[in-house]
């Protein structure tokens, strides 16, 4: 484990909790490029018990940040995985110390692009370094550190959130004693990438990105960005959830205009989407972090057999996969527990009905629960972990 003695914690307003490590204990990204100093921002829900064996990491998705639970400071908004972290509920904080930072990169008080180089004294822009997955578990590895944290009891996450986790068990398995990867994969397929690069080509086509540099001339590329957010929006729900929620109703109407408002009920929300996605991210941000997830294959760091990202490792797996998710189907969960079988390690698989699609991780998922909680609840009896409600 890293000593950081010279890492500075500061509360910085909006964004909580943040870390910063100086210029001589930056990151290094897979890139070749250095952020330093590097700034995490970061939450924690629940205590860490004595001797520091309940701490759960919780890798957020693409366009999460590090508020899970309770109300978000900026939106106002509850926090993305309010339905599961709290009191009671499957990430239990009456039992478990929950951390959850903002990935670097991000933009909700991590470096990012729109942090200050202090080369310039301008926002990175596209001057900061593209970065990986990996890069973003290994700035997730110094907070540890700096909290003092030698094992995680578990690393679990959604999405982009459950490649950090595989990428976790994969590059520190010593440091991770039980992982969730739910609703993701082990590499950005084709597809994938296409609907990204769609995204970020609608940002970069906004006559207000201005190459990336916006911010100093006082501008957003907003309809670049709504664009994007509409696009990606879409590949998070199924066509049965389009179906029930919206059809083809139209939109406090009783007959279409013939013209190109927003006639449909699906048209709206999409819109709405874009609208409210504007006001919380960043336009670079976006471009960095959708690229961190094209580039990630994690078998191509092991000779292109992902059996052997995981040989003989004692992590313990539960992968989670939905039904109707068409973004990161089951079968690439079953990629992964067939990779993991391979390696020898010890996993469950759970692929749940649910017509939500995609987003199924993050809404109201009985089943979800319950297998999240059953398998903490077996980890936790396999770690000696007291139950301290009792």
């Amino acid at each position: 484990m890293t000593n950081f003695s010279h890492a500075q914690q500061e509360q910085s307003g909006s964004v909580g909790k943040t870390v910063t490590f100086s210029s001589d204990q930056g990151l290094l990204t897979d890139g070749g490029g250095a952020i330093a100093p590097l700034t995490l921002a970061y939450e924690t829900y629940g205590q860490l018990n004595q001797n520091k064996s309940n701490a759960i990491l919780l890798c957020h998705a693409l366009t999460g940040d590090q508020y899970a639970a309770g109300v978000h400071p900026v939106t106002g908004k509850t926090g993305w995985w309010d339905a599961m972290v709290g009191p009671g509920k499957p990430f239990d904080t009456d039992r478990y110390f929950i951390i959850c930072s903002n990935v670097v990169g991000g933009c909700m008080g991590s470096t990012g692009p729109a942090s200050i180089n202090p080369r310039s004294n301008k926002p990175y822009g596209l001057d900061f370094p593209v970065v990986t997955i990996r890069d973003m578990v290994r700035a997730q590895l110094m907070l540890i550190d700096y909290l003092g944290i030698d094992t995680l009891f578990c690393v679990a996450g959604g999405s982009m959130g459950g490649m950090q986790v595989l990428q976790w068990a994969a590059s520190y398995p010593q440091r991770v004693f039980s992982a969730m990867p739910i609703a993701t994969a082990a590499k950005h397929s084709a597809q994938n990438i296409a609907f990204h690069e769609v995204g970020r080509q609608a940002v970069m086509a906004d006559p207000d990105w201005r190459s990336g540099r916006y911010l100093e001339q006082g501008v957003r590329p907003e309809k670049g960005l709504a664009v994007a957010r509409m696009s990606a929006h879409i590949t998070y729900l199924s066509e049965a959830a389009l179906q029930r929620k919206f059809g083809r109703k139209l939109q406090d109407r009783s007959a279409p205009t013939f013209s190109f408002d927003a006639d449909f009920q699906i048209e709206n929300y999409l819109r709405y989407q874009g609208l409210a996605f504007v006001e919380r991210f960043d336009a670079n941000s976006y471009l960095f972090v959708t690229r961190a997830c094209d580039y990630f294959d994690l078998a191509a760091d092991y000779g292109g057999v992902l059996a052997r990202a995981f040989k003989e490792t004692k992590t313990r797996f539960c992968v989670v996969g939905f039904d109707s998710d068409w973004l990161y189907p089951t079968s690439d969960s079953r990629s992964i527990v067939h990779a993991l079988n391979a390696g020898g390690a010890s996993v469950s698989f759970v692929e749940i009905e649910s017509d939500k699609g995609h987003d199924a991780f993050l809404l109201h998922e009985p089943m979800f629960n319950a297998t999240t909680r059953g398998f903490l609840e077996s980890a936790a009896a396999a770690r000696g972990l007291r139950d301290n409600r009792k």
